[in-house]
């Protein structure tokens, strides 16, 4: 499959002691190709439960090409989590931590009772998946599905373990020796 051959052939770069890789799905460079992206957006609805959502949450910023192609596909509005406040009401700030940086996030556009699928990139940490969650439960909203395209570390068990939802993801892979791994 596409996505997996670009993982394996896709740069690495340090950011301090983590070892990041670069890739059109994850960080926009050097550059999203179509058919990369419907690839993903079509596993991710294959593996996905839409049934009944009415919302598509993601978070700043490489989750919102992914968010757009999935309200495109399925007719399913998606609001974004940004890096920073709005101040409208309602906004909810949560704080953020990964494995490279720290921050708040902050929701806008749910309301109690909405039914979400959450849409992310990576989970390596598990930081952001747990900001999202924690927003969306201080909301009110019912999450019905969690899916990441690339597992990356122990973010999603950690994740799993601390929230009690399941995360689906398209490939898993890891780092070694400056190489990007399908597990």
């Amino acid at each position: 499959m596409k996505l997996e051959e670009s993982l394996k052939n896709c740069p690495v770069v340090k950011r301090g002691e983590y070892d990041y890789f670069v890739h059109p799905i994850t960080d926009g460079i050097p550059l999203v190709e179509p058919d990369l992206l419907r690839e993903v957006a079509c596993r991710i609805i294959k593996i996905g439960n839409f049934e009944g959502a009415n919302k598509i949450v993601t978070a700043e910023a490489m989750g919102i090409h992914l968010a757009t192609t999935l309200s495109l596909y399925t007719d399913i509005p998606f609001v974004i989590m940004r890096k920073r406040s709005y101040g409208l009401e309602g906004e909810i700030p949560v704080f953020q931590k990964t494995g490279y940086s720290k921050g708040q996030l902050y929701l806008n556009g749910i309301k109690k009772g909405d039914r979400v699928i959450i849409i992310d990139d990576v989970i390596s940490t598990g930081g952001t998946m747990i900001a999202i969650i924690e927003a969306l439960k201080r909301a009110g909203a019912e999450i019905q599905d969690i899916i990441c395209v690339v597992e990356r570390g122990r973010g999603k068990e950690i994740v799993e373990r601390k929230t009690g939802y399941k995360i689906k993801t398209l490939v898993k892979v890891d780092v070694v020796d400056g190489k990007v791994v399908i597990k």
